[in-house]
């Protein structure tokens, strides 16, 4: 006869599992090798450093070179015209010799109304700044209230617009009728001369402020103090800067005519006293130095403009 076996399907797995287990030791390995590895990922690319622009050295050399050549055109021709030499305006030559003179000790002081340039400048610069700074202290806030309210803006831009056109020199006599100093009486025609330009231009900052900021300011309910500080203020900025440097160049030019009247130490003064000496060298070179010291104080403010503008 013939019988017939059947296996179970879990004699079948059990089988399976002994064969697995008589196996090779070395089948392990070699299945293993023959595996492949899984490919590996390159490297993503370095992000390219940003390439620093290029010097432009003919620009620069123009920028040098330019003021260098009006600088010379200008001696050129006030060469030109003194050439002959026999006229009452020096040459530039013996203008340079007399500035060479003068600096080599500009802080001299031979009594109160004999010291150097130095000291002139000096006190001049003690003066403007003196004006200057009461001036920025009432007009730039004096500026804030006039843009925030129509009624004091109305009450004031009459007066404004009548007393800024006022020369300088019409405010001295009474400076000194109120003072009866000069000293005082120079830095009072400062004060009222270079408030002016501080007061418009912070208050037509205020009123250029866009009103979407303020209606903001009244929905979070803020005071005035946070309006102005939060919000007017920043906006406000590159105005009263402008205001400012316009200022302190009008300051720089009264000191010097009111130094000519009021007499003492300043560069005014000197200028004065120089011409009534008949050295129109000195006040030629007091006229460069006015130049240049105007120009470092508008320059300063101009960078502090830059430095603490919003843009």
């Amino acid at each position: 006869m013939v019988s017939a076996v059947f296996h179970s399907p879990l004699d079948a797995s059990r089988d399976a599992q002994a064969s697995t287990t008589t196996e090779s030791p070395a089948a392990a390995p070699m299945s293993a090798a023959s595996t492949p590895a899984p490919a590996t990922t390159p490297a993503a690319p370095a992000a390219p450093q940003p390439s620093r622009p290029a010097i432009d050295w003919g620009q620069l050399a123009f920028n040098a070179l330019a003021p260098v050549a009006g600088l010379a055109l200008l001696i050129g021709i006030w060469a030109l015209l003194t050439i002959k030499g026999d006229g009452a305006f020096p040459t530039p030559k013996a203008t340079f010799d007399a500035a060479v003179a003068l600096f080599s000790d500009p802080f001299y002081s031979n009594g109160p109304n004999d010291q150097g340039i130095g000291w002139n400048i000096w006190f001049s610069l003690k003066r403007v700044a003196m004006g200057f700074g009461l001036a920025a202290l009432v007009g730039i806030p004096l500026g804030f209230i006039i843009g925030r309210s129509k009624v004091i803006s109305a009450m004031l831009n009459p007066i404004i617009s009548l007393l800024r056109p006022v020369s300088p020199l019409a405010w001295l006599p009474l400076g000194l009728l109120v003072f009866k100093s000069a000293d005082p009486a120079a830095i009072g025609t400062i004060f009222i001369c270079s408030i002016w330009p501080m007061i418009i231009n912070t208050a037509v900052g205020v009123q250029r402020v866009p009103e979407d900021y303020l209606n903001v300011a009244k929905v979070l309910n803020l005071s005035e103090w946070k309006i102005v500080t939060k919000i007017l203020f920043p906006s406000v900025l590159p105005y009263m800067l402008t205001g400012v440097r316009l200022s302190v160049g009008t300051a720089w030019l009264v000191i010097v005519a009111a130094e000519m009247l009021t007499g003492g130490v300043g560069i005014g003064f000197w200028v004065w006293d120089e011409w009534n000496n008949l050295n129109v060298q000195h006040i030629i070179i007091a006229i460069f130095v006015i130049g240049i010291v105007g120009l470092l104080l508008e320059n300063a403010l101009v960078a502090v403009a830059k430095r603490f503008s919003f843009e």
